[in-house]
């Protein structure tokens, strides 16, 4: 993904048009297309906001270009290793199917505009476990740790383009989180070459990494509470 990756990308907040994933969903289920209104009041309908993610029809994925090699924009994905250009939701779909756990790679300032919960829900329901940038905003960062996501940022003078990377690589994140610490990216190109990259390790606090090592802020309640009950 390119820079200022925004939340309105992650999670849009617009009218649900009948055409899109999550319409044909609702209207699979039944409901009128008078009565399908905004992604924002599906929020508390999993089935429906998970479709939503990364439903932005202005969103710009660098694996799908067009003929010009100019990136083609719109709710598009490559399903690899087909090399298949699919809607996103069937990508995502695909994956959950085979239980790939997935990286977002993607340039400076991601998840900036409005805290959304489902921009971090969704992507960690569509199996994503990392994320490296070359930047978060802030609040977002802290929203992927509670989902269980784990932030990594790019050194300074390294990013995806510099790495030549187009998302045919496979990916694997080598080192013990902790604090800010250096951790390698392991990048491992289709024709079998690797790469090992250091990045930063974005928990930024003690707390955060007990927060991520549980599997995300509720599953961190979860483990409280019974650790008190059994106190």
């Amino acid at each position: 993904l390119p820079d200022n990756i925004t939340t309105d990308h992650l999670s849009p907040s617009n009218a649900i048009l009948l055409d899109s994933a999550a319409g044909e969903y609702l209207a699979k289920m039944g409901l009128p297309e008078e009565d399908f209104n905004s992604y924002a009041t599906h929020r508390g309908d999993h089935l429906t906001a998970q479709r939503a993610t990364f439903a932005n029809p202005k969103l710009f994925n660098e694996m799908v270009r067009n003929e010009d090699g100019s990136v083609k924009q719109g709710s598009l994905a490559r399903i690899e290793p087909e090399g298949k250009v699919t809607r996103m939701w069937e990508a995502i779909e695909t994956y959950m199917e085979r239980k790939q756990p997935l990286i977002i790679v993607a340039g400076a300032d991601y998840g900036q505009g409005s805290s959304r919960d489902w921009a971090a829900k969704g992507v960690r329901l569509a199996g994503v476990e990392a994320i490296v940038a070359e930047g978060f905003e802030r609040i977002h960062r802290t929203n992927l740790v509670g989902m269980g996501v784990l932030p990594l940022e790019f050194k300074p003078g390294t990013d995806r383009k510099t790495l030549g990377l187009d998302g045919s690589e496979t990916y694997d994140v080598l080192g013990t989180p902790t604090p800010q610490a250096t951790l390698t990216l392991v990048v491992t190109r289709a024709n079998g070459v690797r790469l090992e990259v250091p990045v930063t390790c974005r928990l930024d606090t003690a707390e955060e990494v007990s927060i991520y090592e549980a599997g995300g802020v509720l599953q961190r309640f979860a483990d409280d509470f019974f650790d008190a009950a059994l106190a």
